[in-house]
């Protein structure tokens, strides 16, 4: 099973919604697993982003917000960046096998349509890159 890493600020939105994407449309069909943490992480999960999976029929109920420090293990296949800010932090990832940054807009205080835009442009996005990167089809 080849595994992936989402990292974002906060791990309340951005990271939160990746990480739920990929395990919902490439997991089974890729035998793939994503996590995902934050580097200063808020500690809970955006209401608003919890709301957006699961009008799109995801399951909420394994996720929450953490640190590196709360992950099992740091090798990775793949680490992904959302934000501009944590690539410029964290420019190369020890353990990562391959890396990639996505940005997106942190929809965390703007009106609920901004994480339905955001949910959007992942499927749009990330999805068919992490596809590309690690789905053997």
């Amino acid at each position: 099973m080849k595994k992936i890493l989402v990292i974002d600020n906060g791990n309340a939105a951005r990271s939160i919604m990746a990480q739920a994407l990929i395990n919902n449309y490439l997991g089974r069909i890729c035998d793939l697993h994503a996590d995902s943490a934050g580097l200063k992480p808020k500690g809970t999960i955006d209401h608003e982003t919890l709301q957006v999976l699961a009008e799109d029929g995801i399951e909420t109920e394994h996720l929450w917000s953490k640190s590196l420090d709360d992950l099992e293990s740091l090798d990775y296949d793949l680490v992904v960046t959302v934000c501009d800010n944590v690539k410029e932090a964290c420019p190369t990832f020890p353990g990562a096998r391959n890396e990639i940054h996505i940005g997106f807009e942190d929809p965390e205080g703007k009106p609920f349509e901004a994480y339905e835009r955001e949910l959007h442009q992942m499927k749009n996005l990330l999805i068919p890159r992490i596809r590309e990167e690690l789905c053997d089809e």
